[in-house]
Order: structure tokens, then C-alpha cells, then sequence
């Protein structure tokens, strides 16, 4: 059986290539031509035959297949729900800003976190992505976009905040960073990738020796246990102070903070006493935090807070002199948005 050409970062092509006596030029003109050109029909500049050969024969240049395609009346966010050789669907969101996008990525088929706030963890866990399923999410968005929004076609930043628990498939979404920050892969700048994480602290304890510049984002949304044990049921097992310890640990940048995401819930998580709370516990650290408003799914027994409400939860962070941002909801209407992705759900879109 093949592998895909899209599993393997710069490193294990180049010892595919020295194994089998080939040209070790061939790794910098593949990884050229399929991820800074971003080409998908086979590489014939520049390499030689008999590779030519042996790619054919031993490589799947193959990328998931988008199914449907929604794109906001709104904002202009586009929705992928891309079919995968299984069958099995994940969602993909781009999100436009300055004439640029942020592309957000799924890294598992679900999700076996369970989030009560999240439509994604209503699907249960079906099985953790390749590389390959995770870089050619990217890849098939921006020839999505070199197609229908022509001129368009600018992927500055990624985040990890799809379907799946992205540290819970270390593994897969370590090796997707390492192609997408490669200078003969997309040349992402380290400090344009985001990885959030519900706390998963297994993946914490990899973090800084495997992923070192790499942005992190921490689902946090309640400094409470009881209420954060309701919408991030690991934190049973992974408590919000142990999360924070090894976070804590992590090495950072000189700019570099560590993002704390905070839904803000109706009548649960969004009063000033919460504020006061979270303020408390991340005061002396290098955080900044964003505020989402809850983002309504099919089902959900939760809703969203009042203006006034958000508001007065900023104003008490801003007294703690924490960095914090309002975020706004994009591609809500056609269910992109934070906490909205369900990729077996096809039934309640707006088109």
C-alpha cells in the first residue's frame, strides 16, 4: 500500500531518499512543488527518472476530498466538510480578516472530550487524523480559494481549533506543525500557529521539548471546578491547577503569551464574581485572554449572555490589566463559528 507523500515531514523524505540511493536533491524540489507551490499533479521539473519512478510507485499524492462547501452570507467564513477515504467527514473553517484568512483545523474524526458547550463532542471520538488528513486541509482550502476567490489565496495564520482534541493526537498535529513551519514546506511563521487544548496534560507534559514557539491556547471557561467539571469533563481527571502548573512551565517568546479561551454562557459563567475569579488566577501570568460569546447548536441547553453582560466581565478583567479581547462570532450562520462544528449533523445549516 502506498504512503502518503503528506505523512512525512522534510526529514523523513530526505531518508526515504537517501535509503533508496536516490538524489537528495529531490526532497527541497518535492516539498517546492506540492507545499510552496502547492501543485497537484505529479512533479516532473528537476528530478530525475528513476525517482520519478519510485515516487509513483511508493507515494499517494492523493488529499481529502471536500464534499460540500458553505460560505457565510455574513462575514464570508467558509465552511469545509471535506469526505475522508473511510467516509468518515470532518469540518474545516477559513476565516477572513484584512484581506487575509485564519484557517481553523480539525484534528481528530470527533472528539472524545465531551465538552458540554460544544456540538462536535456530541459526535464521541471516531478515530484520530494522519498528517496527511490535517495538511490537506490546509492545502485544499487554499486551492479552494486560488479558485473561486482568485487573488485571495493568503493562509497566514492556522489554529487548531476544529474538530478533536489537538494534544490528545500529538503525534500527527506535531508532524503537521513541522511541515507547515518548514522553509522548503509553507514557511508558516511559528508564531502564526495556535494549538488549543481543553487541558489534555499528557499532551502538556510533551509540550515544551516537541513544540517549542508554537502558540497555545487553553479552554478555560470557568475558574470554578464545579462548573468547568459541567462543560470540560476531563477536568476531572486533568484539574484546572495542574493544567495551569505545567503551562506554566512552558518556555515562551518575548512577545509570546498563552491564550485563555472563556465562553461566556447566560446566567453561568458570565457574572462578576467569575470575573473576579479569573482575573485572580491569571493576574500574574503572561495571558491573554479571549471572550466568545456562546454559540447557540441544535440541542444545546445553553445560551447566549446579554451585551451588557460581556461588557461588565471585561471591565472587571480590565482592572486586573489583562489583555482581553471580545470576540465576535463568525460564520455562525452557517454553524462555523466556535463550539459549532458537527460533522455529522449535515441537516441544520443555512445556506
Amino acid at each position: 500500500m502506498k504512503k502518503s507523500f503528506y505523512d512525512l515531514n522534510f526529514s523523513d523524505l530526505e531518508t526515504v531518499i537517501n535509503q533508496n540511493n536516490l538524489n537528495g536533491s529531490a526532497a527541497a524540489v518535492l516539498f517546492n512543488w506540492h507545499y510552496k507551490k502547492k501543485e497537484n499533479a505529479q512533479c516532473n521539473d528537476n528530478i530525475a527518472k528513476s525517482s520519478l519512478a519510485f515516487f509513483e510507485e511508493n507515494f499517494d499524492f492523493s488529499l481529502p476530498e471536500i464534499n460540500t462547501v458553505y460560505e457565510s452570507k455574513k462575514d464570508r467564513s467558509v465552511k469545509f466538510l471535506f469526505k475522508l477515504k473511510d467516509n468518515h467527514k470532518i469540518e474545516t473553517v477559513l476565516i477572513p480578516f484584512h484581506n487575509k484568512y485564519s484557517i481553523c483545523l480539525s484534528s481528530q474524526v470527533g472528539c472524545a472530550m465531551n465538552c458540554s458547550f460544544c456540538f462536535t463532542g456530541e459526535q464521541g471520538l471516531k478515530r484520530n487524523l494522519t498528517t496527511s488528513e490535517i495538511v490537506g486541509q490546509f492545502l485544499q482550502a487554499w486551492r479552494w480559494l486560488a479558485t473561486n476567490r482568485p487573488g485571495e489565496e493568503r493562509i497566514l495564520n492556522i489554529v487548531f481549533m476544529g474538530q478533536g482534541e489537538p494534544l490528545h493526537n500529538f503525534d500527527a498535529v506535531k508532524k503537521a506543525c513541522e511541515i507547515f513551519l518548514s522553509q522548503h514546506g509553507t514557511s508558516i511563521g511559528v508564531q502564526k500557529i495556535t494549538i488549543s487544548t481543553a487541558g489534555y496534560i499528557p499532551g502538556l507534559k510533551r509540550w515544551s521539548q516537541e513544540i517549542p514557539g508554537v502558540n497555545l491556547a487553553l479552554s478555560l471557561h470557568s475558574p470554578f471546578e464545579e462548573k468547568r467539571n459541567e462543560l470540560i469533563p476531563i477536568n476531572k481527571k486533568y484539574p484546572l491547577d495542574e493544567v495551569l502548573t505545567y503551562i506554566d512551565k512552558i518556555p515562551l517568546n518575548k512577545k509570546q503569551f498563552i491564550t485563555y479561551e472563556y465562553i461566556l454562557i447566560k446566567d453561568f459563567n458570565d457574572s462578576s464574581v467569575d470575573a473576579k475569579k479569573l482575573g485572580t488566577i491569571l493576574a500574574d501570568k503572561r495571558a491573554y485572554i479571549n471572550l466568545i460569546p456562546f454559540n447557540s447548536f441544535p440541542g444545546s441547553r445553553y445560551e447566549p449572555p446579554e451585551l451588557d453582560s460581556i461588557e461588565q466581565f471585561k471591565a472587571v478583567l480590565d482592572t486586573f490589566r489583562i489583555p482581553t479581547l471580545i470576540r465576535s462570532a463568525k460564520g455562525d450562520d452557517v454553524l462555523a463559528a466556535c463550539g459549532q462544528l458537527n460533522s455529522k449533523n449535515q441537516s441544520n445549516y443555512s445556506e
